[in-house]
């Protein structure tokens, strides 16, 4: 059985795992195989291991954001715009939640 966290990773993700791992954690014969330096594989690294961080939380939070959080991480918009989302998705939350407490109970 797969762990939880290793499920959402994208296909790239699992690839450059196994690079690694194959690589036996050298990040310089990553970045060989890649044809790129050493810097961009560290901070390939980095991003892998925010998002294997978020995928494996135990923090309470929906789906949506930890999809969020993840695509932050891999650079996929900037701070402004995860803030503006983030913040809709919480709204949005609360809204719902608001909508369900002033609901009349039906028994």
């Amino acid at each position: 059985m797969k762990a939880p966290w290793l499920q959402r990773l994208a296909g790239e993700d699992i690839a450059f795992l196994k690079r690694f791992a194959l690589a036996s954690g050298s990040l310089k014969k990553v970045a060989q195989q890649y044809g790129t330096s050493y810097p961009t594989v560290r901070l390939k690294l980095d991003r892998l291991i925010q998002k294997i961080e978020i995928f494996d939380s135990q923090v309470e939070m929906s789906e949506f954001e930890r999809q969020l959080r993840a695509a932050y991480v891999d650079g996929e918009f900037d701070q402004t715009t995860f803030e503006r989302l983030l913040a809709a998705q919480q709204q949005d939350q609360e809204t719902s939640q608001e909508k369900i407490d002033a609901s009349p109970n039906v028994a």
